[in-house]
């Protein structure tokens, strides 16, 4: 039950001495920058692991990125507020607040994820797109990463690499991995709401194959950009990945 994860990378630029947490208001002072990250996913072997050990050995075998980093500096055009939560969830810990964050702590990054499998490629067939959503629906901000994993003292390096988690949005059409986008319940529920009957509905490609997760020779292909009427518009380029047979 291979999958992709459709996120973005936290690049650690400046780090923290082994035992100093980082306060959330000085938290985007040590990232670089961002980038697009596939965190590929087996999804049967995180079915069998994530009762008690959460999700481990099913995602720790590959991980794909793009090929640029965007600086926070190039990024702050696209800053919107924080994502604001539904009445009712708890709000963050004083740790993981505080004004600026709130203010600023979202980012209207684009993502976009595409599939091409092997017939599709074969018969000179454009991918075709799966998923489009925003990083400003994000449930926890950058900088909430950076300080809750040095909040024990973790000394961060730079080059370190933090996974925003699977990008999705509000819509089926926004959600950021096929375990998502095939799932016929509403994941933005309180409790998630799901159609009695019809769990699970596979995704159609142009070729008449249908998929639930990847197969061999599919290629995914992930893209992210952030643009706003008065300002350039700013690429992460493309992070792409084929699914070799095993030999």
């Amino acid at each position: 039950m291979l999958d992709y994860e459709l996120e973005l990378g936290a690049v650690i630029g400046r780090g923290n001495e082994l035992g100093s947490p980082i306060p959330i208001d000085q938290a985007e002072d040590h990232i670089f920058g961002m980038c697009i990250l596939n965190d590929w996913s087996a999804r049967d072997m995180q079915k069998w692991e994530y009762q008690p050990l959460g999700p481990f050995l099913a995602k720790n075998f590959a991980s794909t990125v793009s090929p640029y980093i965007v600086t926070m500096e190039a990024l702050a055009p696209f800053r919107t507020p924080a994502f604001e939560r539904p009445a009712g969830d708890p709000q963050p810990l004083p740790y993981l607040d505080c004004e600026s964050n709130r203010a600023r702590g979202g980012i209207d990054i684009t993502c976009e994820a595409f599939l091409a499998s092997a017939e599709m490629r074969k018969r000179g067939l454009s991918p075709i797109q799966l998923s489009k959503g925003s990083f400003k629906h994000m449930y926890w901000t950058v900088a909430q990463l950076v300080a809750h994993h040095a909040s024990n003292g973790c000394n961060l390096q730079p080059g370190d690499l933090l996974g925003s988690g699977t990008i999705s949005g509000p819509t089926r059409d926004s959600r950021g991995c096929l375990l998502e986008l095939t799932w016929d319940g509403d994941p933005w529920a309180t409790p998630p709401k799901v159609v009695p009957g019809t769990q699970r509905t596979p995704i159609k490609l142009p070729t008449g194959e249908e998929r639930k997760f990847l197969a061999d020779g599919d290629e995914i292909i992930i893209e992210a950009y952030c643009e706003r009427e008065g300002f350039r518009r700013i690429g992460f380029g493309e992070c792409r990945g084929i699914i070799e047979p095993a030999r």
